[in-house]
């Protein structure tokens, strides 16, 4: 009894194959994995899903990957094909993959492999130099890492893969942008409406606002809608309404802060009290922009002028506010002149022994993703089509006029990324000789009074924190680490992970950063929610007043009711009220528009602006909703460190946990989430979370002692276990 025959165990063990066989098909047709990682490393992010599911036209990836790579890039190549076997899957018919064979057999080239080497040169893929351990030596060899993806007529490559951190990003990023726009417009379910309310009364005052040119506004804004509708595959659904009556646009007016004017009869000139409006509206599921046709001005001395738009300029702020609208516009500004940070370094001030100030890894890694356009206050204005606007460290003062564009940027959706200083570094100039330390100047640039009116005020200070960065000295200086206390490190629980754009940020380095305080009484909590980001630990202090960052001279306060804890970022989003609510609208600088009485202007460009820009002379001319009072849904941003955007501080290649938190930040003020999760899912700074001396003490006792006691308990249940087993067996069978 118990026992088998030789031909029952054959039959057995063929049964058995049989079932493992069937348990491999079907694990070949319901193939699944489980990702156990925190972060979900070797899963699509939603951003990825996303992407490769709303693909529009067929889109191809060509890999070239030699085989039989040394670790680490064998794994690199296995997650490859693992992440583009996810995408597949996601994007259906219309992604496709190729992995061609590169790689030489028995040290010389096959004619596909040589093929293949001349197609990979084609699309620009260069072999690199690689290390590798043979025969017990160090050797090099060159290895194809690279791929290209093809959509219709666009082509973009990523010509060497050494890593799998970031991978994904660059993938769906680079799809994202190849796909984006034509996609969009070919999935819209619903045209935009654009909407001219262009009152055909206003052409009989046109003359005494020096608008002469008025009454073929229509016709050119019309002809500007029509060319760009034929660029955009026909989304455009436009048409024009001319309302005169008070009542009509008095509802219009307030419903989409449309500028409307009223004026008196006139009799000696046979005109009589009208109203009218000239603006355009552009409407898509339930959103809204309007764009002025004409706009008013104070000028000194001159009093209100009327400027018409500029038809060029409008066919550009259209496409964006369009882009905006349907969620692909790429557009971010940032803010030149007034003394901020250059993306680029100042050479001069290099060679003079200043600090440069570039910031070339941020525009590299920004321009990857956006489209970034300068914007001078001095020269020009803010575009109403932009995502939103970047002001880095600026230290010359703002203008009322300055600050009232930057007030209303705001107003009419921009969100704003503030990122100042609260100090100006000033060297001693060169012959000063060496040994004098720099002097720290207050910043003032007047932008203080809009945060404080917007909730948030920055105090004049640097925070001190006695978990920094530790600067280690090489051994030829004698070695040893320097607590940088003027560069707080940022662990997990000092960082807020709750916003979408944080999660996954676990730690952060600062330099020379100030403390933010809420003005909760400025805050409208209904319509505005304030957010801390991150900041100090509890053993951090200010550093106000006589400021001198040399390391040697800084040690932290003997009392601990000096020390304690500082917010150091917030984002504040909502429905904001205007500085200027209440106020009149301030003066623009004639230096910084057009002077009508420069004599040096050009004369045939001085008569053509004379059409576009004109003086009031009609007396009793009252104009509605000249500027916002309170905001569209809008977000604001405030950082003061500005180093924190220096090339020294960012990554390059975008692994780092500040470059990631900067370029989430801006991801996030252009409404892209998504990415920004995508982005955060490697990280290179992950600080252990910090202990006491008495539970790293438990810890290791549990290790040495706790642990192996239950190991060999455990093991001493199984033999008892067994034990009893085969007693109960024996007794079973009398053996």
């Amino acid at each position: 009894m118990g026992k088998f025959s030789t031909k029952e165990k054959y039959f057995k063990f063929i049964l058995y194959i049989f079932v493992l066989a069937l348990i491999n098909i079907v694990g070949i047709s319901l193939f699944f994995r489980v990702d156990l990682t925190s972060d979900k490393i070797y899963s699509l992010s939603q951003a990825s899903r996303d992407v490769v599911a709303t693909l529009s036209e067929p889109l191809s990836i060509k890999v070239f990957f030699s085989k039989d790579l040394p670790a680490p890039h064998n794994n690199t190549e296995r997650y490859l094909k693992d992440l583009l076997g996810e995408y597949s899957a996601r994007g259906g018919k219309l992604f496709n993959y190729t992995f061609y064979n590169v790689t030489p057999q028995d040290g010389t080239l096959s004619k596909n492999a040589d093929e293949n080497r001349d197609l990979a040169k084609d699309y620009g893929i260069q072999p690199v130099q690689i290390q590798i351990m043979e025969d017990d030596e160090i050797k090099f060899k060159n290895a194809y890492m690279g791929l290209v993806i093809i959509h219709g007529d666009l082509i973009e490559k990523i010509g060497t893969i050494t890593s799998i951190n970031g991978l994904e990003y660059q993938l769906t990023t680079a799809i994202q942008k190849m796909n984006n726009k034509i996609s969009a417009l070919l999935r819209l379910d619903e045209k935009i409406a654009v909407t001219m309310y262009l009152s055909s009364s206003l052409n009989t005052i046109a003359p005494l606002i020096g608008l002469d040119q008025l009454p073929m506004l229509g016709k050119a804004v019309s002809d500007t809608i029509n060319k760009l509708n034929d660029k955009s595959h026909g989304i455009l659904q436009f048409k024009h309404l001319d309302i005169s009556d008070k009542e009509g646009l008095d509802k219009i007016s307030e419903k989409y802060d449309l500028m409307a004017l009223s004026w008196p009869s006139i009799p000696e000139k046979n005109i009589a009290a009208g109203n009218g409006a000239a603006g355009l509206v552009v409407e898509f599921k339930g959103k809204s922009t309007t764009l002025p046709l004409i706009r008013s001005m104070e000028l000194p001395i001159i009093g209100t002028t009327y400027q018409m738009v500029d038809l060029p300029a409008l066919e550009e702020e259209l496409n964006s506010v369009v882009e905006k609208l349907i969620g692909i516009n790429k557009d971010i500004g940032f803010l030149s002149g007034h003394g901020t940070h250059s993306l680029t370094p100042d050479r001069l001030a290099m060679m003079q022994g200043r600090p440069g100030g570039g910031m070339q890894a941020l525009n590299t890694l920004v321009s990857a993703r956006y489209n970034i356009k300068q914007v001078d206050l001095k020269t020009g204005s803010i575009p109403d089509g932009l995502n939103s606007l970047i002001i880095a460290r600026p230290t010359e003062k703002f203008s009322d006029y300055e600050l009232f564009q930057i007030d209303q940027a705001l107003m009419k959706g921009t969100n704003i990324a503030f990122i100042s200083d609260s100090f100006n570094e000033l060297m001693p100039p060169p012959q000063a000789g060496r040994g004098i330390p720099p002097r720290y100047e207050p910043i003032d640039t007047g932008l203080d009074k809009l945060l404080n009116h917007y909730g948030v005020s920055i105090k004049k200070a640097y925070v001190l924190d006695k978990q920094s960065y530790k600067y280690k000295a090489p051994k030829n200086m004698g070695g040893g680490e320097q607590n940088i206390y003027f560069a707080p490190l940022l662990k997990d629980k000092t960082i807020n992970n709750e916003p979408a754009f944080m999660d996954n940020i676990k730690g952060l380095i600062g330099m020379q950063i100030s403390p933010v305080e809420l003005i909760k009484e400025n805050i409208d909590k209904n319509k505005v929610t304030a957010t801390r980001l991150m900041s100090s630990s509890d053993e951090s202090w200010l550093m106000e007043g006589m400021i001198n960052l040399n390391p040697m001279f800084i040690t932290p306060p003997s009392s601990k009711k000096a020390f304690s804890s500082y917010d150091l970022a917030y984002i504040l989003e909502g429905t904001f009220t205007s500085y200027f609510k209440g106020k009149a609208i301030p003066q623009k600088e004639p230096s910084q528009g057009q002077d009508t009485e420069d004599t040096n202007q050009d004369p045939g460009k001085k008569d053509s602006d004379k059409q576009k820009t004109g003086k009031n002379k009609l007396e009793g001319l009252a104009a509605r909703n000249t500027f916002l009072e309170t905001s569209k849904p809008a977000k604001l941003f405030i950082l003061p460190c500005s180093r924190m955007l220096q090339d020294n501080m960012l990554d390059p290649q975008g692994r780092s946990t500040n470059t990631t938190f900067i370029l989430n930040m801006i991801d996030h003020l252009n409404d892209d989430d998504k990415v920004t999760q995508l982005r955060s899912k490697q990280q290179t700074l992950n600080p252990i979370a910090d202990t006491t001396t008495f539970f790293r003490k438990l810890i290791k006792s549990f290790n040495i002692v706790v642990l192996p006691i239950f190991v060999v308990l455990f093991g001493l249940g199984v033999l008892a276990k067994r034990s009893a087993r085969k007693k109960k067996i024996a007794n079973r069978f009398n053996v």
